[in-house]
Formats: structure tokens, C-alpha cells, sequence
């Protein structure tokens, strides 16, 4: 027959099961395991006290031991989305940049975007050719290409 600690231990498991399985990634598989073993503890008669200290060394280990190997593994890819595909290269500017009235666009690879200047204060007008920097949201930031770098 259950007794009331074990009923503690088994609501504890399931609630950190439901958690487990509602929130992306491991977050609390640790305390399943560990109440897991406090409820096999219960249904052995053990005292509260010692189904408690169980508990939180389970707990604990499984979540030192586990928790570096888990987070390299689980969501350790990160892809590079087509928009990161055109930072470093060559783009060309089809609507000056003014960094102070908002506007600008390039084109990189037959792709419009809008654009700002990497450098605040100086304007690039149309038609010249520019590098991609980095990505800002949804705008390109770029920077005039010198004559010393077309070489």
C-alpha cells in the first residue's frame, strides 16, 4: 500500500515529467530521477528524512554528471540561415544609405535589401560597391569597398 510520502513522491515525478516534456530541452529530468528514487525509497519504508537526502544527492549528481554532456548535445547545431550567407560579401548599392533619414538599399546576389552604413556619419551613394559587415534584424549593415580592396 502507498503511503502519503510516496503519493509526494510520485506527484513530484509526474510534475517534473509534464515540465520536462512541455518546456524545450532538458530542464528538470534531474529531479524526475531523484524522485524517482525517493518514491522506490518510500515504497521500501524508508524514513522521510532519507527519502529527502536521496532525493537531492540523485538530483544533484545526475545533474553535474549529465548537464555538460546534455547541453552539448541537445540544440548544439546552429545552422546559418540563408540571410547569413551574404555577410563578407560584395554588394551594390541601388539607393544611397543616409544612416541619419533611414534609407538605403543593395542588392547581393539579385537579393534587395535595405541597408545602413557601417560607419554612422558618412553617406554611400548609389551606385558604388560595398561589403557586407553583419546583419541587423532585417537590414544589411555595409561599408564602401576602397579602391585598395577591388585590387
Amino acid at each position: 500500500m502507498f503511503s502519503t510520502f510516496a503519493y509526494i513522491w510520485l506527484g513530484a515525478l509526474v510534475l517534473f515529467i509534464i515540465i520536462e516534456a512541455i518546456i524545450p530541452g532538458l530542464v528538470c529530468i534531474w529531479f524526475a530521477l531523484g524522485a524517482l528514487v525517493a518514491l522506490i525509497a518510500s515504497l521500501l519504508h524508508a524514513p522521510f528524512w532519507l527519502q529527502g537526502v536521496l532525493f537531492v544527492l540523485v538530483s544533484v549528481i545526475t545533474l553535474v554528471l549529465t548537464r555538460p554532456l546534455a547541453k552539448r548535445y541537445v540544440n548544439a547545431k546552429i545552422e546559418a540561415t540563408n540571410a547569413d550567407a551574404v555577410v563578407g560579401k560584395e554588394c551594390l548599392v541601388t539607393s544611397k544609405i543616409d544612416n541619419i533619414i533611414g534609407t538605403g538599399r543593395v542588392k547581393v546576389g539579385g537579393q534587395d535589401w535595405s541597408a545602413k552604413s557601417y560607419l554612422d556619419d558618412i553617406p554611400i551613394e548609389s551606385g558604388t560597391h560595398a561589403l557586407v559587415e553583419k546583419i541587423e534584424g532585417v537590414k544589411l549593415i555595409v561599408k564602401p569597398i576602397t579602391k585598395e580592396e577591388e585590387k
